[in-house]
């Protein structure tokens, strides 16, 4: 048996199989892009045709001799599958080629690792990395004895799986014992800004879209952006004031892929949630991609899976620097609405667009209002249903106050008739 080694080795072999039933099969050069992510060096890649994956082995016996070949030849040190593969398949890939075997989910999870910086969100990925490892223990231990069946005679190969069963499943629980309060952390935040009226603009799109470097631009913030796959996985929230002086939070997500691990979006249903919370959803789409149709409908799955569904969306499709002939422009829907906005986060032709429609779709706006010394009940709910941006006091003790407040909550206070009750500047 081959001696697995403790990290991703440099020489990778990757393998994409087209099967006659499957219709949303990843695309190989977007997995040539995951793999060089992982940071191993590609030296050849394997297609096929097949019908329906061989339950033993995934691939036929011709192209496992092919791939045996080109292991021997350059030195392969991992082979990576552009599918998911069971812990059987894996195990039984392994065995006959003598070399390392990762599935996609492996390698998305391999970058996840990577990439992660925030406390919570190297917890999810340890969770997705540790639920996908419990099914898959049993293959790195094959060099050791297995259960022969009965009282003394369990060999040290099982014992030890056991207590790496043990081992993992206590992890997972403490790690889901964390979230929970990360979880929690985040619902008051979230109650924060909902007394506060700050409405929650999520920024989702596929991964490599310009999200993060939109972000940037919208909000001077410096969150990193770079040309790859899965550059930014923490969720970031910034502050962002409108032409119009009101105020919203803009929040920068996890990019999707087609065939997103399951375990990840469980994973990471936390960070999620700011998608799922939000007011509106900023669809950021990379407009010089050819199947950026295809990329829209793949992230709205995503979207429904979450339960994010029906949040409204504006749809931006950024890098028109990289097209010909297309200029920065908005298009409105039946409503009147700015519902698509073409721009380039790069140069930032098109961005005043963006902000536009932001403002149009935004309800609150800033003005200051007189509350007379027997109206405290008005400054007290001021303070806890919008937005108290500064408070000055007259001479005869009346509070000056200006705050950002939707149109409905100063019509209710209006319609109260208080005598001495101003708003100005609306």
């Amino acid at each position: 048996m081959f001696e697995r080694p403790n990290s991703g080795g440099e020489n990778a072999i990757l393998v994409s199989i087209t099967f006659s039933s499957d219709i949303d099969q990843p695309p190989l050069n977007e997995f040539a892009e995951l793999a060089t992510s992982t940071g191993v060096k590609l030296v050849a890649s394997i297609t096929a045709t097949r019908v329906t994956p061989d339950p033993k082995s995934f691939i036929g016996s011709g192209k496992l001799a092919e791939i045996e070949a080109m292991i021997a030849e350059n030195e392969v040190d991992v082979v990576l599958f552009n599918h998911t593969l069971s812990p059987a398949q894996e195990r039984n890939l392994e065995r006959i080629l003598s070399c390392r075997v990762l599935d996609r989910t492996g390698v998305i999870l391999d970058i996840f690792a990577q990439r992660a910086r925030s406390f919570d969100g190297k917890l999810q990925v340890e969770l997705a990395q540790l639920k996908h490892l419990s099914t898959r223990l049993i293959r790195g231990w094959t060099h050791l004895e297995r259960q022969k069946g009965g009282i003394g005679l369990r060999g040290p190969g099982e014992t030890q799986l056991e207590t790496d069963r043990r081992l993992i499943g206590g992890r997972i629980k403490a790690i889901n014992k964390r979230l929970s309060k990360v979880t929690q952390q985040r619902e008051l935040s979230r109650k924060a800004r909902n007394r506060a009226q700050l409405p929650l603009i999520s920024v989702v799109g596929y991964t490599n879209a310009g999200k993060s470097t939109l972000f940037n631009s919208l909000t001077k913030a410096s969150v990193f952006a770079a040309d790859q796959l899965f550059a930014t996985l923490d969720t970031t929230l910034r502050r962002m004031t409108l032409p119009n002086n009101s105020a919203i939070i803009l929040a920068d997500t996890v990019g999707f892929i087609q065939q997103l691990p399951h375990n990840l979006i469980a994973a990471f249903r936390a960070t999620l949630d700011e998608t799922r919370e939000a007011d509106l959803l900023l669809h950021i789409v990379d407009a010089s991609d050819a199947e950026r149709q295809l990329r829209i409908e793949q992230v709205n799955e995503v979207l429904t899976e979450i339960g994010a569904a029906e949040v409204p969306q504006i749809i931006v499709y950024n890098k028109i620097d990289k097209l010909d002939n297309c200029p920065a422009r908005y298009e409105r829907d039946a409503n009147g609405k700015i519902n698509k906005v073409w721009l380039s986060a790069v140069t930032g032709a098109g961005i005043d667009f963006l902000t536009q429609a932001l403002t149009e779709r935004q309800n609150n706006a800033t003005c200051k209002i007189r509350v007379p010394v027997n109206a405290g009940d008005i400054r007290a709910l001021l303070y806890a249903e919008a937005l108290v941006l500064d408070e000055k006091y007259a001479d005869n003790g009346d509070s000056l106050i200006k705050v950002q407040i939707s149109a409905d909550l100063l019509n209710n206070i209006n319609k109260r008739n208080i005598h001495g009750l101003e708003s100005t500047g609306w």
